[in-house]
């Protein structure tokens, strides 16, 4: 403290020098885009799958009602034979039906012991069915 009262203020202090600016950066190179992912297929519409599918069951139906018209004619056909033959039988001697069998048998051994094997497999099922 001085001695006549006032306040001794000191020297200002220098003031600081300012920094310098720093130079400006070189801009960095840009970064290579990353590739995309593979787009997917897309998916078979519902439509198309139905249309070939409806097309198809149609084609399949078709042929399934051929098949059962040519049946019908087949079976038709083979009752009326069937009928024929049992009129025939009805008509026939009994003699004269063992001799005719006899003869096809001596012929036609193969086919005669088929025919023989399926109508007893028949007369078995019908017999078994009525119990």
């Amino acid at each position: 403290m001085p001695t006549n009262g006032t306040f001794n203020e000191g020297t200002p202090g220098t003031t600081g020098t300012t920094g310098t600016t720093g130079t400006t950066g070189t801009p960095g190179t840009p970064g290579t885009t990353g590739t995309h992912g593979t787009t997917g297929t897309a998916g078979t519409t519902g439509t198309g799958t139905a249309t070939a599918l409806s097309q198809t069951a149609t084609e399949y139906g078709q042929k399934i009602s051929e098949a059962a018209t040519y049946a019908k004619d087949y079976v038709s056909d083979k009752v009326s034979v069937v009928g024929d033959k049992i009129k025939d039988l009805q008509n026939a001697d009994l003699g004269e039906l063992a001799e005719n069998a006899k003869q096809y048998a001596r012929q036609k051994p193969g086919q005669a012991l088929l025919i023989s094997a399926a109508a007893g497999l028949l007369l078995g099922l019908i017999l078994r069915g009525r119990r």
